[in-house]
């Protein structure tokens, strides 16, 4: 097996959300959101919702930080390109959605395609705002 570098870091984007900020009261209801936000963009697929915190607890050596009290990833993809086949081991996108004892922490890895970062981060800051159940 050959290992190679194509990228050296993945900057991770963290948006933390105090429960006043936003009108979304639960993981749940924030994913809901997300999986609203990619159906409605033209080119990304919803693929899945994994329940992070409940795969963790169930395993025998699992371990959660205190502070969090539920964690979900939105799996999706913008399928805008695929140039070569090795960006198969970068995809799909994930958002994690975390509740904590403060609020709510939104995070992602950065793409190099502009667009899809773009469409996340206003998914993202889109749960600031105050009718964010209309989104």
């Amino acid at each position: 097996m050959k290992q190679t570098v194509s990228v050296n870091e993945y900057p991770v984007f963290c948006l933390e959300i105090d429960r006043s900020e936003t009108s979304l009261d639960s993981v749940e209801a924030i994913c809901g959101y997300f999986r609203a936000c990619i159906e409605a963009h033209r080119s990304a697929v919803f693929i899945a919702e994994f329940d992070h915190f409940a795969h963790t607890q169930s395993l025998p050596e699992g371990h959660i930080g205190e502070d969090i009290r539920a964690a979900k990833n939105v799996v999706f993809c913008f399928g805008i390109s695929l140039p070569k086949p090795e960006l198969l081991a970068c995809r799909p996108r994930s958002i994690g959605v975390a509740e904590t004892d403060r609020g709510f922490l939104i995070t992602f890895l950065e793409t190099p395609m502009p667009v899809a970062n773009a469409a996340m981060e206003d998914w993202a800051v889109g749960l600031c705002k105050a009718e964010t159940a209309a989104a």
